[in-house]
């Protein structure tokens, strides 16, 4: 009965610690170029064009397979955007893909 009470808080628990890691990375990889929100409305975000990622045209308009590409390999746009691929494991890449999924414009 314990193994079963362990086994389900840890589920539980994961989805959560998950969602905290994810921001983590975000905060520390991406926050600085495309803000909190992935509006870009940051220095380095206005000085480069980064384009803003809640819009909804942009959300539509890019393929989880798009985005993913975009982080692994850098920005074929932006130089200054550098390939991800050898610093965060597919699994960081595929939640940041998640996370900015999350990111759309109300």
């Amino acid at each position: 009965m314990m193994k079963r009470f362990a086994l389900m808080m840890a589920l539980c628990l994961a989805p959560s610690a998950h969602a905290e890691d994810v921001a983590e990375v975000w905060k520390a990889k991406c926050k600085s170029c495309h803000g909190d929100d992935g509006k870009a409305k940051t220095k380095m975000g206005q000085k480069e064009s980064i384009v803003d990622m809640s819009q909804p045209a942009w959300q539509q308009a890019q393929t989880d397979a798009d985005i993913r590409e975009m982080i692994a390999d850098g920005s074929p746009r932006n130089r200054k955007m550098k390939p991800y691929k050898d610093k965060l494991s597919p699994q960081q890449l595929d939640a940041l893909v998640g996370y900015i999924r999350t990111m759309k414009a109300k």
